[in-house]
């Protein structure tokens, strides 16, 4: 009769690990594929070719005002939006034009994931280590040696961003909440692609 209050204990010891396993799975922006994919980033030049100029400036008057309350310096607003519109951009033209297949990765989402991520602070630095304002996990730049180029920089930062999570859209087939939860590093979770999500749809929509 014993035996049964330990086998009940195991039991639910044995549920919560289960419970417990996505999250301690979630790669963190350490998958290996993601190396290859950073090193074609940090080759890259800066990003001009994908910035039409129409594009960027109907981007800018829709985002500018709602940013302007966030992030008070005029230039780094211009900064960060023109980073974001021609980050996307080059991205989502790049993965098309490989093998044809559409990626569905827009600014917006982008804006979105920043704001949740950093709040729009190139300096942000969160428990996890994650830098800049699209927080992202240094365990690749710090191999290849720019790791010190994410923190403070506007441009350097998206890139590697909208890299990782393109590269996760990609291996999600554009389901938005799988990859963004990867990019957080919460697989099988919803909150933080709720929250992006709903970021998106009330503050960041085109």
């Amino acid at each position: 009769m014993r035996a049964r209050p330990r086998l009940l204990r195991a039991t639910l010891a044995g549920a919560l690990l289960c419970a417990m396993a996505p999250v301690a799975r979630a790669d963190r922006q350490e998958d290996p594929g993601l190396r290859a994919v950073l090193e074609q980033a940090i080759a890259s030049t800066r990003c001009d070719g994908h910035d039409d100029r129409f594009g960027s400036e109907v981007f800018f008057k829709l985002h500018e005002p709602q940013l302007r309350i966030i992030v008070k310096d005029a230039a780094e607003r211009v900064e960060i939006l023109r980073s974001v519109y021609c980050e996307a951009h080059r991205v989502t033209a790049r993965y098309h034009d490989k093998d044809g297949v559409e990626l569905r990765l827009t600014p917006e989402l982008v804006l979105a994931v920043i704001d949740v991520e950093s709040r729009f602070n190139r300096y942000a630095v969160s428990g996890a280590g994650a830098v800049g304002l699209m927080q992202v996990m240094p365990f690749w730049p710090r191999r290849l040696g720019v790791d010190n180029r994410l923190f403070g920089s506007v441009e350097f930062n998206v890139r590697m961003g909208c890299e990782i999570l393109a590269y996760y859209m990609r291996m999600e087939h554009n389901d938005y909440r799988r990859a963004l939860s990867r990019y957080n590093g919460s697989t099988g979770r919803r909150e933080y692609p709720d929250r992006v999500l709903g970021r998106l749809a009330d503050r960041w929509r085109g």
